[in-house]
């Protein structure tokens, strides 16, 4: 199946220049949906993974269900001030605003496995994601929606 062509393009928003990437087209066809989850657990399945890691907001679509699929815990990085504990934030440049995401302190134990979720390449900043370093995390893995819809 032709993922890509299941993915919306909004251009200039959300402002001039920007060309939006619509996932949601994608999420309400179930073969498309199915097999995005099952192409981002694949490279994972059999491993030791503790946590799958999902960054606000579309990667939250995608996080919590291969969470599911390779039966781990899942935790998540929110924009700055939406989540109610002791968080680790982590700012980050995009193309068209500047922002700060946080993730709570307990949300990832010292030396767990995670696979971070994201929904795009370099979309939202965390290419290196500092925010998971500071846990001391093992070497976090990124399975990338971007990268099996053919970067789109």
């Amino acid at each position: 199946m032709d993922l890509k062509s299941k993915i919306r393009e909004i251009p200039d928003w959300p402002k001039p220049g920007v060309n939006f990437k619509d996932i949601t087209t994608l999420l309400e066809d179930k073969d498309a949906f199915k097999q995005v989850i099952d192409l981002l657990a694949a490279p994972f399945s059999g491993k030791e993974i503790d946590k799958v890691v999902g960054i606000d907001a579309r990667g939250f679509l995608l996080a919590a269900p291969v969470a599911y699929k390779l039966n781990t815990g899942l935790a998540i990085v929110r924009k700055k001030g939406k989540l109610p504990w002791r968080c680790l934030a982590q700012e980050y440049t995009l193309e068209y605003a500047s922002n700060t995401v946080e993730m709570h302190r307990d949300a990832v134990k010292p030396g767990e496995k995670v696979v971070l979720i994201d929904d795009i390449i370099g979309g939202n900043g965390l290419d290196d994601p500092k925010i998971l370093k500071k846990k001391s995390c093992i070497r976090p893995w990124l399975s990338r929606f971007a990268l099996i819809c053919g970067n789109y």
